[in-house]
């Protein structure tokens, strides 16, 4: 018998659907409230670490997403040069077990569609246009109160609401992302027929300039600089001029960077809740409780691995008790607060103009180590 019976859960991505497709597969009622007005077709890619596969495996729907992506095993180092001198490949760490690959690009809304289908097969009810404007608790009970005033009562509520989480600041936590210092344009073009891994090229007149594949005709590319005011409508010039720097394969992405292109500009931030992250029957996870610069490709993993643990402890355990939460900070901060450190610490570097000289490889290796486990 599952601790809860039935569950809240605000936020409909990655987190919220794999915390509610686990814990309706064990016959909990979960209903989902998505604070926009229905599913959004946008997004660029994604890069999926194998921690990652390994719950998607778990989900069922690994399959589905490979044979959307592009599956990938190695990693690529670029000189900043005009040919994009190829520096070295080096097998990239499996952290989700020898039968998966490393990694998988993919396109974000195909992983969110996967994840809803799924979702819906598990008897999951999303509800659109649901903002959190309260929540209440009584000891045996938690109650969401919408905008428009509607009190829904659970026995658990999940906050996966991403950054700028309403439950985590309707439940008393303060804790709020910061700015690291650095902005990423990414666009979402045609894949050239030479990219078929990420390849990374570090300094030029960017940080990174990296890109993943995400399909057979399609990839991702991105650019790191300093966090500044950008308009995204400027950003097919802007990103052309920045990638000009880069050989080899960024000729021909370059060549794609027009308003067709699907572009978009986000500053990194990190945070991380440093402590247990639930108040009383409330409980955030994934980009709630913690966020970090993409520089290790480890934010959607942590967060569907802070879901299934959740999941796991729920449907295992027989009461929602202090035990319980014990036992899921245990699982779940310190692992976290590693991979934070180490995305940080790789950015912190670049900033300082210090990653010629830093022990990259290092703290990769130390992150791979601590996730390459089942959480």
């Amino acid at each position: 018998m599952a601790a809860v019976s039935k569950v809240g859960i605000v936020g409909s991505g990655a987190a919220g659907l794999t915390a509610a497709i686990l814990l309706a597969d064990a016959g909990v009622e979960v209903e989902v409230l998505e604070k926009e007005s229905g599913p959004s077709p946008l997004g660029s890619g994604i890069t999926l670490q194998g921690n990652a596969l390994r719950i998607f495996r778990q989900l069922g729907i690994w399959e589905e997403i490979a044979t959307k992506g592009f599956a990938f095993s190695e990693l690529g180092l670029r000189a900043p040069d005009p040919a994009g001198t190829v520096l070295s490949v080096v097998d990239d760490v499996r952290t989700g077990g020898a039968d998966l690959p490393a990694t998988l690009g993919m396109y974000r809304p195909d992983l969110a569609d996967a994840l809803r289908r799924r979702a819906a097969d598990a008897g999951v009810r999303i509800s659109y246009g649901r903002k959190v404007k309260g929540v209440e608790q009584d000891g045996g009970s938690v109650t969401v109160i919408t905008d428009d005033g509607e009190r829904l009562a659970y026995d658990l509520l999940i906050g996966a609401d991403g950054l700028h989480s309403a439950v985590r600041a309707a439940i008393g936590i303060t804790t709020e992302p910061e700015p690291t210092g650095m902005g990423i344009w990414r666009a979402f073009v045609e894949r050239p027929a030479d990219v078929v891994r990420t390849d990374l090229t570090y300094g030029g007149p960017c940080y990174i300039a990296g890109y993943c594949p995400t399909g057979q005709n399609s990839m991702y590319a991105y650019l790191v600089e300093d966090a500044q005011d950008r308009r995204v409508e400027d950003g097919p010039q802007i990103m052309a001029g920045l990638a000009a720097a880069y050989g080899g394969p960024w000729k021909e992405i370059r060549a794609s960077l027009d308003h067709s292109a699907r572009i978009n500009y986000t500053r990194f931030t990190t945070h991380l809740v440093d402590g247990p992250w639930n108040r009383g029957r409330a409980v955030i996870i994934g980009d709630a409780a913690h966020s970090c610069p993409p520089t290790i490709a480890q934010g959607v993993a942590l967060a569907v691995e802070d879901a299934a643990v959740l999941a796991d402890l729920l449907t295992s355990r027989d009461e929602l008790d202090d035990s319980l939460w014990a036992a899921f900070t245990e699982r779940r901060l310190e692992r976290a607060r590693i991979v934070i450190q180490g995305s940080v610490q790789l950015g912190q570097w670049m900033l300082d103009g210090q990653i010629r000289d830093a022990d990259v490889p290092g703290v990769i290796a130390t992150v791979a180590a601590a996730v390459s486990q089942p959480a």
